[in-house]
This record gives structure tokens, sequence and C-alpha cells, in this order.
């Protein structure tokens, strides 16, 4: 009975603190302040392939194309030639040219100016918003890997325990419901399991609809936790990208108003002619100028102006709501950053020691009859569900530290290594 009691449990306690301590983290430290250069690699590869990142820049192009256009001159010239044969001869050439006195050509400049800052802030906002959602998915992927790994370490517990439990309850040792117990652990354990496995598939699922690589080699997670929130400087509220497109959209809004009442003003045109007239036996050089004047009577134009207008305010308020979202946004990231950090970095702190300590308590109660069966298995499963709780946890701040640098415009210089980790 002795022999049958203790070497199964000599085993399962190896394998219980092999299970436990192997997540541990806080005794490999490194320093998350610059991600790992494999990391950084994988996010200018997703940079460079993305779709959602080359469609923004084929934008930004068509804008710079469109600015480089509005900067031409508004009107090209004329060139008519005449000729006539009748009692008069005439032979003529003359040209005409409209010019620009209203300053539709400059009004043109500065919206294509405009245009080119909206589209440039939503390239940068694309690429924060790709990097922000790899970043989220890995972090999930590469510690999903953890957990599985941990749930298939417990799954391997369970279906030990259940064995154990068949032996005996076949000497008598346990009873019938205490060997339930066992079997029903092995079955949550079983489905929980299951439910780990479908977290990583969706994780890699969600790199891949990003990256295209239907199994990516993934860089490992950082050994430490992030740095605290008070060591990220946020970026004045000006330069926030969202900001920056909402500041451009309205000043384009407001240049699009000075284009709307440039057009309605009427250019004159301006011609020249010269040539020579024959009748008879006399042959005359005539030179002629001409001024001409669009009337705006039908069409003034007052409608377009007040289009304009009323987008230009709507803009205005726009980016009023996108100050206002930003603001709010940064504060929530930062509060629940802070939150997660705190929790994450305390369940780290104590838990290193404690499940060691944990497994080795319940090894000697177990052998000296001081707790049953049952009560091993229970404590041995909540000892297990708690470090896969922790690890959830450090996947969840991991992705709260991703959410706060966007939210304070320094994901993409963190991604760079150049973020400034000093208050002001």
């Amino acid at each position: 009975m002795f022999m049958l009691r203790t070497a199964p449990v000599g085993a399962l306690c190896v394998l219980l603190a092999a299970a436990l301590s192997s997540p541990s983290r806080a005794a490999q430290a490194s320093s998350p302040a610059i991600p790992p250069p494999a990391l950084q690699a994988a996010i200018r590869d997703l940079w460079r392939g993305n779709p959602r990142v080359e469609a923004a820049d084929a934008n930004l192009r068509a804008a710079q194309a469109r600015a480089m256009a509005a900067a031409q001159p508004v009107y090209n010239p004329s060139l008519q030639l005449e000729g006539e044969n009748a009692d008069v001869d005439r032979r003529t050439a003359g040209a005409s040219l409209t010019l620009d006195v209203s300053g539709k050509r400059k009004a043109r400049v500065v919206q294509g100016a405009a245009d080119v800052r909206v589209q440039q802030a939503a390239y940068d906002l694309e690429r924060r918003d790709v990097a922000l959602a790899w970043l989220k998915a890995w972090s999930g992927a590469a510690l999903g890997r953890e957990q599985t790994m941990l749930g298939r370490r417990r799954l391997d517990l369970m279906r030990r325990f259940d064995a154990l439990a068949g032996q005996r309850l076949a000497v008598g040792d346990i009873s019938s419901p205490e060997r339930d117990l066992a079997g029903l652990a092995l079955g949550e354990a079983q489905i929980q399991q299951a439910s780990l496995d479908a977290q990583e598939a969706a994780a890699l699922g969600a790199l891949a609809a990003l990256d295209g690589h239907p199994t990516p080699t993934l860089p490992a997670l950082p050994r430490d936790l992030p740095p605290v929130a008070d060591t990220v400087v946020a970026v004045a509220p000006a330069e926030r990208p969202e900001l920056l497109r909402a500041q451009a959209e309205q000043d384009r809004a407001d240049a699009a108003v000075t284009v709307a009442d440039r057009d309605r003003r009427p250019d004159p045109t301006v011609s020249v002619t010269g040539g020579r007239v024959r009748s008879g036996s006399r042959t005359d050089q005539v030179v002629g100028i001409s001024v001409s004047m669009p009337l705006p009577v039908r069409n003034s134009g007052r409608y377009d102006v007040a289009s304009a207008r009323a987008e230009a305010d709507a803009a205005f308020a726009s980016r009023r709501a996108a100050q206002l979202r930003s603001d709010a946004l940064l504060k929530q990231a930062q509060a629940t950053y802070a939150s997660l950090r705190a929790a994450s970095a305390g369940f780290q702190q104590g838990r290193a020691s404690a499940f060691d300590e944990r497994a080795a308590l319940l090894d000697r109660l177990w052998q000296a009859g001081e707790i049953s069966t049952s009560d091993y298995l229970v404590q041995l499963k909540q000892s297990l569900d708690t470090a896969l709780s922790g690890l959830a946890l450090e996947s969840q701040a991991w992705q709260a530290w991703f959410d706060y640098l966007a939210a304070s415009g320094r994901l993409t210089e963190w991604v760079d290594g150049t973020t400034r980790d000093s208050t002001p």
C-alpha cells in the first residue's frame, strides 16, 4: 500500500514543479523599452507587404500628384488661325489666354498641400493601426503557446491522477466519489485544453490576416514586463496622428471654401490677333487686341461656396470631437495599462516561489496522509489554473501597453527604438 501511494506521487511532484516553475519570468529580465531586433524586422516586413499600408501609400502618392497638378497654371493659351477668300482676302493668326487674376491657382495649391497632409496622416495612422493589431495578435499568440504548453502539462497530470485514482479505488484507498472527482477533473482539463488550442489558433489567424503567413515564426516575447506608464511621455495633442489628420482635414475644408470663392469670380480673357487683309490691289497689315469677361448672371456660384463653408464647419466640429476622443482614450489606456501591469508585476513577484512551496507542501501533506486524494487533486488543479490565469494577465498587460503607446502617439517610435522614456 505504501509503495502504491508514494511512487506515483514523487513523479507527479517532479512534473508539477517543472510545470509551475517553467513559466516564471521574473528571474529572466531584459529591457523591453526597445523591442527585440527580430520584432522590429517583423513589423517592418509587415509594413512593406500589408495591403492596407500599400493602399494608404497609393492614396498618398495620388494626393502628391494632385498637389503638383494644382500648382500648374489654371489656363492654357489658345491659338486661332483664320483665312477668308472673298472680295477681301484675310489671313490672320491669333492667340488668347485667360488670366488668373482672382487667385485660383494659389487657392488650389493651398488645398492640394492640405490634401497631402491628410493622406500623410492617414498613411501614418494606417501603419500604426496595422502594427498595433499585429503586436496584440503576436503577444496573444506568443503567450497562447505558453498557455497551451502549460495546459498540456496540466492534462498529463490529470491523466496521471485519473489513473492513480483508479488504482486506489481498486485497493479501497479512496471512495467512488473521489474516483469520480478525478475523472471529472480530467474531463474539465480536456475541455479547457481545447479552449486554449482554439485561442492560439485564433491569434495565429489574426496574424495571418495581417501578414499573410499562416504559420509565422514568432519572435519571443520579452522576459520582463514593459516599463511603467509614467516612463512614457505622450506627444503633444496637436502631434498625435489622429489629430494631425483631423487638423489637415479641417485645413483642406477651409481651403475648399477659398477655392469655391475663387472659382465663382470671372477671369478676363485677352486675345491678340495679327495678319494681313488684301482688298484689290491694296494690302494692309492688321493687329487687334480684345478683352472678354464672362458674366456670372445665370450661375453666380454662391451655393458652391455655401456648401464648402458647411463642410468646413463639419470638419471643425469633427476635429474637436477627435480631440475629445483622443484625450479620453489616452487617459483610459494609461489607467488600464497601469492597473494591469501592477497586477501582473505583483503576480510575478509572488508566484515563482509560492508555486514551488505549494507543490512541496502538498507532497508532504499527502504522503503523511493529512489530506485526501481529492483535496490534493483540487489544490493541484487550482495551482495550475492560477498559473494559466497569470499568463492571461500578462498577455493583457502587454496588449494594454501597446494600446497605451498607440494612444500616446509613441507606438511607431517604440517600434523604431526611439521612444523617449523620461518624464517631462
